[in-house]
């Protein structure tokens, strides 16, 4: 609806602001975080990123979907500075190892644990924060890549890989539970060395079961 047909008497319809919106996110960020969920008020959040409560509302709807707005920002920005990942090595182990890096950098960066074990200790008071981590290799870019590759390695032969979308999965949660037991949650940084040793061994399992 443009301005003109909201009728007279009424106050012209405002676009969000894309700047108040990336200014919520970022203090919310930072106060969830610091603070907790629970802890962490909408007035304070506000009151950090410069702006009126009502507009954290008319941006967000209410805390839980914000809460949530910050991980899907926070995993925006991860791979954003990621970068590009690129298979192609011609060797399943090489290139399996590349996107296993890759992966467990992601999850294992201190804003994405931290959101992640703030998120495990909200569940028993909020259960439907669940559905942002039901799926930890809920991200497309990546995920599709592994996938995809694994296509291909069947497709010509290298790997009998009969549903590679499965096996990107087993891949991925291989990882990511042994990154995490490794750094206790996140909480101690996981070296370039276990990085890389973490991935080879993950990859190599992946490979060794599914030679033809």
């Amino acid at each position: 609806m443009s301005a003109a047909a909201v009728g007279p008497g009424h106050p012209p319809l405002r676009k969000k602001s894309p700047a108040k919106r990336a200014a919520i996110l970022a203090a919310a960020m930072e106060l969830f975080l610091q603070q907790g969920y629970e802890r962490t008020s909408v007035d304070a959040i506000a009151a950090l990123a410069g702006v009126g409560k009502q507009t954290v509302y008319g941006h967000f709807g209410d805390k839980e979907s914000l809460f949530l707005a910050v991980i899907a920002h926070a995993r925006e920005i991860q791979e954003t500075e990621r970068g590009a990942v690129v298979l192609d090595a011609g060797d399943p182990l090489t290139d399996l190892t590349t996107a296993g890096e890759s992966i467990l950098s992601g999850v294992l960066s201190p804003t994405i644990s931290g959101l992640h074990r703030l998120t495990i200790a909200e569940l028993p008071h909020h259960p439907e924060l669940q559905k942002m981590w039901r799926d930890d290799t809920d991200r497309p870019g990546l995920d599709d890549l592994v996938s995809g590759y694994l296509r291909s390695c069947d497709e010509s032969g290298i790997l009998r890989v009969p549903d590679p979308a499965l096996t990107t999965r087993q891949f991925t949660y291989l990882l990511i539970t042994e990154g995490r037991v490794v750094t206790l949650q996140g909480t101690v940084p996981l070296s370039p060395t276990d990085r890389h040793r973490i991935a080879t061994q993950t990859a190599d399992l992946i490979v060794r079961a599914c030679r033809p």
